[in-house]
């Protein structure tokens, strides 16, 4: 399966603290925003605070792995293939991304992705430069 890019997915039990922590304390720069996250550079991986995934449980369920793919049916037929389970098999999820879901032998949760040619994440979002003429 190849891997275009990947980040920790964290879904904090209090999405404030944890926020504070990763901003404040630990000073990241911020990658980017959305309704409900936040995205921030941690070197050559991101850290995404996911408070719109807030978890209040006690179990281990609160990190999960995020894997930016090119195409998520081939992925999916590989991963059933090589005999992994698919938890949750690739559909569009409401913001506009790809997504299917299996675990590690630990049980940790794993977000396969793939971004559509048409969806924001793919496109500049920096606003165009003023022609000088």
């Amino acid at each position: 399966m190849e891997i275009l890019s990947a980040r920790v997915l964290l879904r904090p039990r209090d999405p404030e603290t944890t926020l504070r922590f990763y901003r404040d304390s630990l000073g990241l720069a911020i990658a980017r925003t959305y309704p409900g996250g936040v995205v921030f550079f941690a070197g050559s991986t991101l850290i995404e605070v996911a408070s719109h995934l807030s978890d209040d449980s006690s179990d281990d369920t609160t990190t999960a792995l995020w894997l930016q793919v090119r195409d998520i049916e081939a992925a999916q037929k590989n991963l059933i293939n090589q005999g992994v389970t698919i938890d949750r098999e690739a559909r569009t999820e409401p913001w506009g991304l790809r997504e299917m879901h299996i675990a590690d032998p630990d049980g940790r949760q794993i977000i396969v992705v793939e971004i559509p040619a048409d969806h924001p994440l793919r496109s500049d979002q920096r606003a165009q430069p003023v022609s000088h003429r």
